[in-house]
Protein backbone atom coordinates (compact mmCIF):
# COMPACT_ATOMS: atom_id res chain seq x y z
CA UNK A 1 0.00 0.00 0.00
CA UNK A 2 1.35 3.34 -0.96
CA UNK A 3 1.10 5.69 2.00
CA UNK A 4 3.13 8.64 0.79
CA UNK A 5 4.57 9.71 -2.56
CA UNK A 6 6.87 12.66 -2.77
CA UNK A 7 8.01 13.89 -6.10
CA UNK A 8 10.37 16.76 -6.59
CA UNK A 9 11.86 17.81 -9.87
CA UNK A 10 14.98 19.86 -9.38
CA UNK A 11 16.62 22.33 -11.72
CA UNK A 12 15.37 23.76 -14.94
CA UNK A 13 16.65 22.14 -18.09
CA UNK A 14 20.06 23.33 -19.13
CA UNK A 15 20.03 23.54 -22.93
CA UNK A 16 22.90 21.08 -23.15
CA UNK A 17 23.04 18.85 -20.13
CA UNK A 18 21.29 19.03 -16.75
CA UNK A 19 19.26 15.90 -16.04
CA UNK A 20 16.05 16.00 -14.02
CA UNK A 21 16.04 14.04 -10.78
CA UNK A 22 13.09 12.56 -8.92
CA UNK A 23 12.86 11.35 -5.34
CA UNK A 24 10.09 8.96 -4.27
CA UNK A 25 8.81 7.19 -1.14
CA UNK A 26 6.70 4.28 -2.34
CA UNK A 27 6.43 1.99 0.66
CA UNK A 28 4.41 2.05 3.86
CA UNK A 29 6.77 3.82 6.25
CA UNK A 30 6.77 5.26 9.73
CA UNK A 31 6.36 9.01 10.36
CA UNK A 32 10.06 9.30 11.13
CA UNK A 33 10.95 7.58 7.86
CA UNK A 34 8.60 9.86 5.94
CA UNK A 35 10.23 12.93 7.50
CA UNK A 36 13.63 11.55 6.55
CA UNK A 37 12.51 11.07 2.92
CA UNK A 38 11.16 14.61 2.80
CA UNK A 39 14.48 15.84 4.14
CA UNK A 40 16.30 14.04 1.32
CA UNK A 41 14.05 15.72 -1.24
CA UNK A 42 14.77 19.14 0.27
CA UNK A 43 18.51 18.49 0.18
CA UNK A 44 18.35 17.36 -3.47
CA UNK A 45 16.37 20.50 -4.33
CA UNK A 46 18.88 22.70 -2.58
CA UNK A 47 21.67 20.99 -4.49
CA UNK A 48 20.05 22.03 -7.79
CA UNK A 49 21.48 25.51 -7.19
CA UNK A 50 25.20 24.89 -7.60
CA UNK A 51 27.62 26.22 -5.04
CA UNK A 52 28.46 29.83 -5.82
CA UNK A 53 25.38 30.43 -7.98
CA UNK A 54 22.78 32.94 -6.78
CA UNK A 55 19.78 31.20 -8.34
CA UNK A 56 18.61 28.16 -10.24
CA UNK A 57 19.15 27.97 -13.99
CA UNK A 58 15.91 28.83 -15.78
CA UNK A 59 14.19 30.29 -12.71
CA UNK A 60 12.19 33.53 -12.75
CA UNK A 61 15.08 35.29 -11.01
CA UNK A 62 17.49 33.99 -13.64
CA UNK A 63 15.41 35.39 -16.50
CA UNK A 64 14.81 38.68 -14.68
CA UNK A 65 18.54 39.28 -14.21
CA UNK A 66 19.20 38.32 -17.85
CA UNK A 67 16.61 40.94 -18.86
CA UNK A 68 18.30 43.52 -16.64
CA UNK A 69 21.63 42.67 -18.26
CA UNK A 70 20.00 43.24 -21.64
CA UNK A 71 18.76 46.69 -20.56
CA UNK A 72 22.26 47.73 -19.53
CA UNK A 73 24.06 46.17 -22.49
CA UNK A 74 21.83 47.68 -25.21
CA UNK A 75 20.78 50.95 -23.54
CA UNK A 76 24.28 52.06 -22.54
CA UNK A 77 26.10 51.02 -25.71
CA UNK A 78 23.62 52.44 -28.23
CA UNK A 79 23.47 55.74 -26.34
CA UNK A 80 27.27 55.93 -26.24
CA UNK A 81 27.54 55.76 -30.04
CA UNK A 82 24.72 58.23 -30.82
CA UNK A 83 27.13 60.61 -32.68
CA UNK A 84 28.29 57.83 -34.99
CA UNK A 85 24.71 56.61 -35.46
CA UNK A 86 23.57 60.14 -36.30
CA UNK A 87 26.21 60.54 -39.02
CA UNK A 88 25.48 57.06 -40.36
CA UNK A 89 21.75 57.87 -40.67
CA UNK A 90 22.50 61.16 -42.45
CA UNK A 91 24.83 59.46 -44.93
CA UNK A 92 22.04 56.97 -45.70
CA UNK A 93 19.28 59.53 -46.29
CA UNK A 94 21.34 62.37 -47.85
CA UNK A 95 24.54 60.97 -49.41
CA UNK A 96 25.11 64.06 -51.56
CA UNK A 97 25.49 66.28 -48.52
CA UNK A 98 27.10 63.75 -46.16
CA UNK A 99 29.56 62.02 -48.50
CA UNK A 100 31.35 59.78 -46.00
CA UNK A 101 31.87 59.35 -42.30
CA UNK A 102 34.54 62.04 -41.92
CA UNK A 103 32.70 64.53 -44.11
CA UNK A 104 29.52 63.71 -42.19
CA UNK A 105 31.09 64.61 -38.86
CA UNK A 106 32.59 67.80 -40.29
CA UNK A 107 29.31 69.03 -41.81
CA UNK A 108 27.35 68.16 -38.67
CA UNK A 109 29.80 70.03 -36.43
CA UNK A 110 29.72 73.07 -38.74
CA UNK A 111 25.92 73.25 -38.79
CA UNK A 112 24.89 72.01 -35.33
CA UNK A 113 28.00 72.31 -33.20
CA UNK A 114 29.29 69.70 -30.79
CA UNK A 115 25.91 69.51 -29.06
CA UNK A 116 24.29 68.50 -32.35
CA UNK A 117 26.12 65.18 -32.30
CA UNK A 118 23.99 64.14 -29.33
CA UNK A 119 20.64 64.54 -31.10
CA UNK A 120 18.36 61.60 -30.47
CA UNK A 121 20.07 60.33 -27.31
CA UNK A 122 16.85 60.13 -25.25
CA UNK A 123 14.79 57.93 -27.62
CA UNK A 124 17.93 55.87 -28.19
CA UNK A 125 18.40 55.23 -24.47
CA UNK A 126 14.73 54.40 -23.84
CA UNK A 127 14.12 52.44 -27.03
CA UNK A 128 17.21 50.27 -26.94
CA UNK A 129 16.87 49.61 -23.22
CA UNK A 130 13.41 48.16 -23.87
CA UNK A 131 14.76 46.26 -26.86
CA UNK A 132 17.62 44.83 -24.77
CA UNK A 133 15.22 43.67 -22.08
CA UNK A 134 13.23 41.65 -24.61
CA UNK A 135 16.17 40.60 -26.80
CA UNK A 136 18.36 39.02 -24.11
CA UNK A 137 15.64 38.05 -21.66
CA UNK A 138 13.41 36.32 -24.22
CA UNK A 139 16.41 34.72 -25.92
CA UNK A 140 17.19 32.82 -22.73
CA UNK A 141 13.52 31.88 -22.35
CA UNK A 142 13.10 30.66 -25.93
CA UNK A 143 16.46 28.85 -25.97
CA UNK A 144 15.46 26.90 -22.86
CA UNK A 145 11.93 26.28 -24.18
CA UNK A 146 13.01 25.01 -27.59
CA UNK A 147 15.74 22.90 -26.02
CA UNK A 148 13.22 21.18 -23.77
CA UNK A 149 11.12 20.36 -26.84
CA UNK A 150 14.09 18.98 -28.78
CA UNK A 151 15.72 16.94 -26.04
CA UNK A 152 19.46 16.76 -25.19
CA UNK A 153 20.63 14.91 -28.31
CA UNK A 154 18.75 17.00 -30.85
CA UNK A 155 19.67 20.15 -28.95
CA UNK A 156 23.36 19.37 -29.43
CA UNK A 157 23.08 18.29 -33.07
CA UNK A 158 20.85 21.23 -34.05
CA UNK A 159 22.28 23.83 -31.68
CA UNK A 160 22.93 26.43 -34.41
CA UNK A 161 19.30 26.16 -35.53
CA UNK A 162 18.29 26.45 -31.89
CA UNK A 163 20.25 29.71 -31.52
CA UNK A 164 18.72 31.06 -34.73
CA UNK A 165 15.15 30.18 -33.77
CA UNK A 166 15.43 31.47 -30.20
CA UNK A 167 17.03 34.77 -31.23
CA UNK A 168 14.51 35.36 -34.05
CA UNK A 169 11.62 34.75 -31.65
CA UNK A 170 13.08 37.14 -29.08
CA UNK A 171 13.79 39.89 -31.61
CA UNK A 172 10.23 39.76 -32.95
CA UNK A 173 8.98 41.09 -29.61
CA UNK A 174 12.02 43.29 -29.01
CA UNK A 175 11.33 45.30 -32.17
CA UNK A 176 7.75 45.98 -31.16
CA UNK A 177 9.15 47.56 -28.01
CA UNK A 178 11.82 49.48 -29.96
CA UNK A 179 9.80 50.80 -32.92
CA UNK A 180 8.22 53.97 -31.40
CA UNK A 181 11.50 55.33 -30.06
CA UNK A 182 13.40 54.34 -33.21
CA UNK A 183 10.92 56.37 -35.28
CA UNK A 184 11.41 59.41 -33.01
CA UNK A 185 15.18 59.05 -33.07
CA UNK A 186 15.49 58.93 -36.85
CA UNK A 187 13.07 61.86 -37.30
CA UNK A 188 15.09 63.99 -34.87
CA UNK A 189 18.41 63.07 -36.45
CA UNK A 190 17.54 63.32 -40.15
CA UNK A 191 14.70 65.84 -40.61
CA UNK A 192 16.13 69.32 -40.13
CA UNK A 193 13.98 71.64 -38.06
CA UNK A 194 11.46 68.96 -37.06
CA UNK A 195 12.44 68.62 -33.40
CA UNK A 196 15.53 68.63 -31.21
CA UNK A 197 14.27 66.52 -28.31
CA UNK A 198 12.02 63.54 -27.64
CA UNK A 199 9.57 65.80 -25.77
CA UNK A 200 9.11 67.80 -28.97
CA UNK A 201 9.14 64.94 -31.47
CA UNK A 202 6.75 62.45 -29.84
CA UNK A 203 3.66 64.71 -29.49
CA UNK A 204 4.28 66.29 -32.91
CA UNK A 205 4.46 62.90 -34.64
CA UNK A 206 1.35 61.70 -32.85
CA UNK A 207 -0.60 64.86 -33.74
CA UNK A 208 0.46 64.81 -37.40
CA UNK A 209 0.22 61.10 -38.21
CA UNK A 210 -1.36 59.32 -35.26
CA UNK A 211 0.00 56.15 -33.64
CA UNK A 212 0.78 54.70 -37.07
CA UNK A 213 3.78 57.04 -37.23
CA UNK A 214 5.52 55.00 -34.54
CA UNK A 215 4.98 51.61 -36.22
CA UNK A 216 5.17 52.31 -39.95
CA UNK A 217 8.81 51.25 -39.85
CA UNK A 218 8.13 48.06 -37.88
CA UNK A 219 8.24 45.65 -40.82
CA UNK A 220 11.54 47.07 -42.17
CA UNK A 221 12.76 47.04 -38.57
CA UNK A 222 12.00 43.32 -38.39
CA UNK A 223 13.77 42.89 -41.73
CA UNK A 224 16.83 44.65 -40.30
CA UNK A 225 16.89 43.43 -36.72
CA UNK A 226 15.78 39.79 -36.97
CA UNK A 227 18.59 38.73 -39.38
CA UNK A 228 20.97 40.92 -37.37
CA UNK A 229 20.01 39.29 -34.08
CA UNK A 230 20.03 35.78 -35.53
CA UNK A 231 23.58 36.39 -36.75
CA UNK A 232 24.52 38.12 -33.50
CA UNK A 233 23.53 35.25 -31.23
CA UNK A 234 24.30 32.25 -33.44
CA UNK A 235 27.68 33.60 -34.57
CA UNK A 236 28.59 34.58 -31.01
CA UNK A 237 27.65 31.20 -29.53
CA UNK A 238 29.55 29.23 -32.17
CA UNK A 239 32.55 31.59 -32.05
CA UNK A 240 32.82 31.19 -28.28
CA UNK A 241 32.64 27.42 -28.72
CA UNK A 242 35.38 27.53 -31.39
CA UNK A 243 37.67 29.81 -29.34
CA UNK A 244 37.56 27.54 -26.31
CA UNK A 245 38.05 24.47 -28.50
CA UNK A 246 40.85 25.69 -30.79
CA UNK A 247 42.45 28.81 -29.27
CA UNK A 248 42.25 28.79 -25.48
CA UNK A 249 44.71 26.16 -24.18
CA UNK A 250 42.56 25.12 -21.22
CA UNK A 251 38.89 24.35 -20.44
CA UNK A 252 36.61 27.28 -19.64
CA UNK A 253 36.15 26.03 -16.09
CA UNK A 254 39.88 26.58 -15.50
CA UNK A 255 39.85 30.12 -16.96
CA UNK A 256 39.52 33.11 -14.66
CA UNK A 257 36.46 35.36 -14.93
CA UNK A 258 38.63 37.99 -16.62
CA UNK A 259 39.88 35.53 -19.23
CA UNK A 260 36.34 34.39 -19.92
CA UNK A 261 35.20 37.99 -20.44
CA UNK A 262 38.05 38.58 -22.91
CA UNK A 263 36.80 35.61 -24.94
CA UNK A 264 33.29 37.10 -24.74
CA UNK A 265 34.51 40.46 -26.09
CA UNK A 266 36.47 38.94 -28.99
CA UNK A 267 33.61 36.65 -30.00
CA UNK A 268 31.19 39.58 -29.74
CA UNK A 269 33.26 41.75 -32.09
CA UNK A 270 33.55 38.98 -34.70
CA UNK A 271 29.80 38.46 -34.53
CA UNK A 272 29.22 42.22 -34.82
CA UNK A 273 31.05 42.51 -38.15
CA UNK A 274 28.85 39.83 -39.71
CA UNK A 275 25.76 41.43 -38.15
CA UNK A 276 26.50 44.81 -39.74
CA UNK A 277 26.86 43.39 -43.25
CA UNK A 278 23.73 41.22 -43.04
CA UNK A 279 21.43 43.94 -41.71
CA UNK A 280 22.74 47.08 -43.45
CA UNK A 281 20.41 47.22 -46.50
CA UNK A 282 17.32 47.05 -44.29
CA UNK A 283 18.86 49.62 -41.95
CA UNK A 284 19.16 52.06 -44.87
CA UNK A 285 15.49 51.52 -45.73
CA UNK A 286 14.42 52.14 -42.11
CA UNK A 287 16.40 55.38 -41.95
CA UNK A 288 14.89 56.76 -45.18
CA UNK A 289 11.42 55.52 -44.32
CA UNK A 290 11.31 57.33 -40.99
CA UNK A 291 12.69 60.50 -42.58
CA UNK A 292 10.22 60.73 -45.48
CA UNK A 293 6.66 61.19 -44.28
CA UNK A 294 4.14 58.97 -46.08
CA UNK A 295 6.66 56.80 -47.91
CA UNK A 296 6.60 52.99 -48.01
CA UNK A 297 9.37 50.41 -47.72
CA UNK A 298 9.18 49.61 -51.45
CA UNK A 299 9.39 53.30 -52.38
CA UNK A 300 12.37 53.79 -50.06
CA UNK A 301 14.14 50.78 -51.55
CA UNK A 302 13.61 52.06 -55.11
CA UNK A 303 14.83 55.52 -54.14
CA UNK A 304 18.03 54.17 -52.60
CA UNK A 305 18.83 51.77 -55.43
CA UNK A 306 21.28 48.82 -55.35
CA UNK A 307 24.27 50.99 -54.41
CA UNK A 308 22.42 53.33 -52.08
CA UNK A 309 21.45 50.58 -49.64
CA UNK A 310 25.17 50.06 -48.89
CA UNK A 311 25.93 53.73 -48.12
CA UNK A 312 27.33 54.14 -44.61
CA UNK A 313 28.43 50.49 -44.33
CA UNK A 314 31.92 51.32 -43.00
CA UNK A 315 30.44 53.50 -40.26
CA UNK A 316 27.95 50.77 -39.43
CA UNK A 317 30.63 48.06 -39.24
CA UNK A 318 32.66 50.18 -36.82
CA UNK A 319 29.54 51.00 -34.81
CA UNK A 320 27.95 47.54 -34.77
CA UNK A 321 31.22 45.67 -34.24
CA UNK A 322 32.04 47.79 -31.21
CA UNK A 323 28.44 47.73 -30.00
CA UNK A 324 28.06 43.98 -30.23
CA UNK A 325 31.37 43.30 -28.48
CA UNK A 326 30.52 45.71 -25.65
CA UNK A 327 26.97 44.37 -25.36
CA UNK A 328 28.13 40.80 -24.88
CA UNK A 329 30.86 41.99 -22.49
CA UNK A 330 28.37 43.95 -20.35
CA UNK A 331 25.77 41.18 -20.49
CA UNK A 332 28.25 38.50 -19.43
CA UNK A 333 29.64 40.81 -16.74
CA UNK A 334 26.14 41.16 -15.27
CA UNK A 335 25.86 37.37 -15.17
CA UNK A 336 29.23 37.15 -13.41
CA UNK A 337 28.38 39.95 -10.95
CA UNK A 338 25.04 38.42 -9.96
CA UNK A 339 26.56 34.92 -9.92
CA UNK A 340 24.14 33.45 -12.45
CA UNK A 341 24.63 29.87 -13.67
CA UNK A 342 26.70 29.97 -16.86
CA UNK A 343 26.58 26.60 -18.67
CA UNK A 344 29.86 25.52 -20.28
CA UNK A 345 30.27 25.30 -24.07
CA UNK A 346 28.13 22.50 -25.56
CA UNK A 347 29.38 18.95 -25.27
CA UNK A 348 28.02 15.86 -26.97
CA UNK A 349 25.70 13.91 -24.62
CA UNK A 350 26.97 10.49 -23.54
CA UNK A 351 23.88 8.83 -25.03
CA UNK A 352 24.69 10.31 -28.46
CA UNK A 353 28.33 9.23 -28.15
CA UNK A 354 27.15 5.68 -27.41
CA UNK A 355 24.84 5.69 -30.44
CA UNK A 356 27.61 6.95 -32.73
CA UNK A 357 30.04 4.34 -31.37
CA UNK A 358 27.48 1.57 -31.87
CA UNK A 359 26.85 2.63 -35.47
CA UNK A 360 30.54 2.44 -36.41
Amino acid sequence: MVNSIVEQFVGKQNPFSTPVFKAECQEDVSPSHTAECQGIVRRISAASVKEGDSCEFGSAKYYAICGFGGILSCGITHTAVVPLDLVKCRIQVDPEKYKNIFNGFRVTLQEDGLRGLGKGWAPTLIGYSMQGLCKFGFYEVFKNLYSSLLGPENTYMWRTSLYLAASASAEFFADIALSPMEACKVRIQTQAGFANTLREAFPKMRADEGLAAFYKGLVPLWMRQIPYTMMKFACFERTVEAIYKHVVPKPRAECSKGEQLVVTFVAGYIAGVFCAVVSHPADSVVSLLNKDKGSTAVQALKKLGPKGVWKGLVARIIMIGTLTALQWFIYDSVKVYFRLPRPPPPEMPESLKAKLAASQ
